[in-house]
């Protein structure tokens, strides 16, 4: 069975500090720490495109597993800002990049915060149907690329990273089973606007599905999964901001010591909010993956370790 074997990650080392614009958005303190929970975000360089972090994140997985390049069979990227206009497929371009065999097949997915969660669901079930031992989920979604730097809403939330998951018949990590769902009434909650081209969101409605939806379907895929949420070491949900976790938690009843929330440096990753927790996680025997946002979409899975 195809799982995950390991994930490395790419943080730009530019960062914006939130505390250097409190007069800019007429903000105090208390609400960068105890509500969007940002403090600085991750900033790529001006140079870098959506490959460029891609290829920087497969780097740091060759420093830390060695040479596997040659034994790649697929290559999935998932960010829903790729290069120039996504054509051809950013994946295409990280394929020549890192000059990968010609038999290596290669996608985009074009996927928000709900995105890392849907990636193993497809990387597994393509591996799996197709015969595959090797494969590389990716994720990296620059925001900066399409943020208004004067939006207060938006532009004090994310940063930019990159992570690249190796998926194999040798997993440290078994995937179990999932629980997906999409409210396009909700689609215009997050958007790019088509007339500039910068991101929007309408924080309330935001809130609302974070609230509601996302606790019924941890819920429900720790039912389909026989587990418990006594059972379950920590949850992984993805860091919309400390104050969306924190209202999940609250929902869930469960102690906050079973939710890390670790964007405090670097800020909302998107599709790779979850794996850059995940790739630092040494101890805990289960967990749940919660992803959720632009869509509206969301999905969620339980991992044990192999």
């Amino acid at each position: 069975m195809i799982g995950i074997e390991h994930i490395s990650t790419y943080l730009p080392v530019n960062r914006v500090s939130n505390l250097t614009r409190l007069e800019k958005f007429d903000v105090k303190e208390s609400f960068i720490h105890d509500k969007i929970g940002m403090v600085e975000l991750a900033l790529k360089d001006s140079q870098d495109d959506t490959s460029d972090l891609c290829v920087k994140a497969v780097n740091q997985l060759l420093i830390e597993k060695g040479e596997i390049l040659a034994d790649i069979e697929c290559l999935i990227v998932c960010t829903q800002n790729p290069d120039d206009y996504g054509l051809p497929h950013t994946s295409a371009i990280v394929h020549g990049k890192l000059d990968l065999p010609s038999r290596c097949a290669c996608f985009d997915i074009s996927l928000g915060c709900s995105g890392y969660v849907y990636g193993l669901s497809v990387a597994k079930g393509f591996m799996e149907v197709n015969g595959y031992k090797k494969g590389l989920l990716i994720t990296a979604d620059p925001y900066s690329k399409v943020i208004d730097p004067e939006d207060r809403n938006t532009s004090m939330l994310f940063g930019d990273s990159a992570t690249a998951t190796l998926m194999s018949a040798r997993p440290a990590w078994q995937i179990g089973k999932f629980v997906f769902g999409t409210d396009g009434s909700r689609q215009a909650a997050l958007r790019v606007r088509a007339e500039d081209r910068k991101f929007e969101m309408a924080g309330r409605a935001v809130l609302d599905f974070c609230a509601n939806i996302v606790p019924e379907n941890i819920r429900s895929t720790l039912k389909l999964n026989n587990f418990q949420l006594a059972d379950i070491d920590k949850l992984i949900l993805h860091q919309g901001s400390k104050f969306i976790v924190d209202l999940i938690i609250k929902r869930l009843k469960i102690e906050s010591e079973k939710v890390p929330f670790r964007a405090t440096d670097y800020g909302n990753t998107v599709s790779s909010s979850i794996p850059m927790i995940l790739a630092e996680e040494r101890e805990a025997q289960s967990l749940l993956l919660s992803g959720f946002g632009v869509g509206v979409s969301w999905g969620s899975v339980v991992l044990m370790r192999d």
